[in-house]
């Protein structure tokens, strides 16, 4: 059983204009699926709907546009010195501490009077595990008891270790207290176990039941495949049941977190945790200099069609390599 997503945004009443007019870019990941692109488009039109006072303009990392540098030249077209760059992303990594601030640095030359204000990713955020405990807390079970269920999440995959090991604590964050029989955690991508193993590992403890949260922001490709994969499970062993969640969508909660985000760029308290970070630590190896934004330089990373992760044994020898 899928459960279909709200894809409407929800509009409170409008919020106080911010201490500072300066304009928001928001960056998401980008995607080729036209529903995924068009449900952050809509996101970022109804944020800037709750507070006209400074421009909300969007962009996307990769493959679909405006990418950055357009959302940037746009910037600048209409005057502004001064930006706000908050990464529509769930973990940091690669892409948030790497790709995007690469982008920032390029920016930078061509633009040498700009200012940045990086902004935070979204991370384990009290909000967001409220919001998944309650819709897991509003399904109906019927007869299947929590102790006959077990919660599978499912999350995007990085080859950040940093980034990984957050979704395993979002994922027993989210399993404290809510009497399911166990939590798996697995990936749609690139790192492992894969969402087919994740589905085999649930499956060791003998569930009536298994519940499936994807911790992705909106639909998208992967999202797609997500649930396909889940109708074939459903197929391939009827005896269980499984409950597919939708991604997160349209919420007062999404909302709120980007609304931190900005507000604490605003007022420069944006913190970002370094410590394991691998471009981090390579750096320091290296005896380079490292500072919050990591400012390397780097190759923007275009993604082959094959999948270099596939094989558990090579990931295992690539996963703390830096490019």
């Amino acid at each position: 059983m899928i459960i279909k997503s709200n894809t409407s945004p929800k509009i409170s009443e409008q919020l106080p204009p911010l201490p500072l007019k300066r304009p928001l870019l928001i960056i998401g990941h980008g995607t080729r699926d036209t529903d995924g692109k068009q449900a952050f488009l809509d996101f970022v039109e109804a944020y800037q709907t709750l507070d006209t006072s400074r421009q909300v303009i969007p962009c996307f990392l990769e493959l679909t546009e405006p990418l950055i540098q357009e959302g940037i030249d746009r910037c600048v077209a209409e005057g502004f010195k001064e930006i706000t760059a908050l990464p529509f992303l769930l973990f940091a990594a690669r892409h948030t501490k790497f790709d995007v601030t690469n982008a920032l640095d390029q920016a930078k030359k061509r633009y040498p009077f700009l200012t940045f204000h990086y902004g935070r990713h979204f991370g384990n955020t009290p909000l967001l595990i409220d919001l998944w405990r309650s819709r897991l807390a509003q399904l109906d079970l019927g007869t299947i008891s929590p102790q006959e269920t077990v919660l599978l999440i499912v999350g995007r995959g990085s080859s950040d270790p940093d980034a990984n090991s957050d979704v395993y604590k979002f994922s027993r964050l989210l399993w404290e207290g809510s009497h399911y029989r166990t939590v798996e955690t697995c990936f749609i991508g690139i790192t492992h176990p894969r969402l087919e193993e994740g589905f085999k590992r649930a499956r060791l403890y003998n569930p009536k039941r298994i519940i499936l949260l994807p911790h992705f922001l909106f639909t998208g490709a992967l999202v797609k495949k997500i649930f396909r994969i889940s109708r074939e499970q459903q197929e391939q062993y009827p005896d269980i049941e499984i409950v597919t969640l939708p991604e997160i969508g349209f919420t007062p909660e999404l909302f709120s977190i980007v609304r931190e985000r900005e507000i604490e760029s605003q007022l420069g308290q944006t913190q970002m945790n370094c410590e394991m970070c691998k471009f981090r630590l390579a750096s320091v190896n290296e005896t380079h200099s490292h500072n919050d934004h990591h400012h390397h330089d780097h190759h923007h990373h275009h993604h082959s069609p094959q999948d270099p992760y596939s094989d558990v044994g090579k990931y295992h020898q690539r996963i703390w390599q830096v490019p």
